[in-house]
């Protein structure tokens, strides 16, 4: 599930992206964008967490310390390139 979400928080994120470069309201791709990053980091936690349940300590020594650096890089740049639009935007204006 948590792929199926960041593969429409990417598509989310550059719909956003190409309709602030065409000129167009892009203020709900962004809103989208960042929604679906949430989601899928709810949806990975909860993969971790019924693997906590089952105590599956293999996949947890092999997914979660690979999966974390991961998280947070990709995390970081889903919330700079949605809100870079805003940023450009406010650049402009001054």
């Amino acid at each position: 599930m948590w792929i199926i979400l960041g593969l429409i928080t990417i598509i989310a994120t550059f719909i956003n992206l190409y309709r602030y470069t065409t000129g167009k309201d892009y203020k709900l791709a962004m809103a989208m964008g960042l929604s679906f990053t949430a989601l899928t980091l709810c949806a990975e936690h909860s993969l971790v967490s019924n693997w906590v349940k089952v105590e599956d300590w293999a996949a947890l020594l092999d997914v979660v310390p690979t999966m974390e650096k991961t998280l947070w890089f990709l995390t970081i740049v889903s919330i700079l390139l949605n809100i870079a639009p805003i940023l450009l935007e406010r650049k402009n204006k001054k």
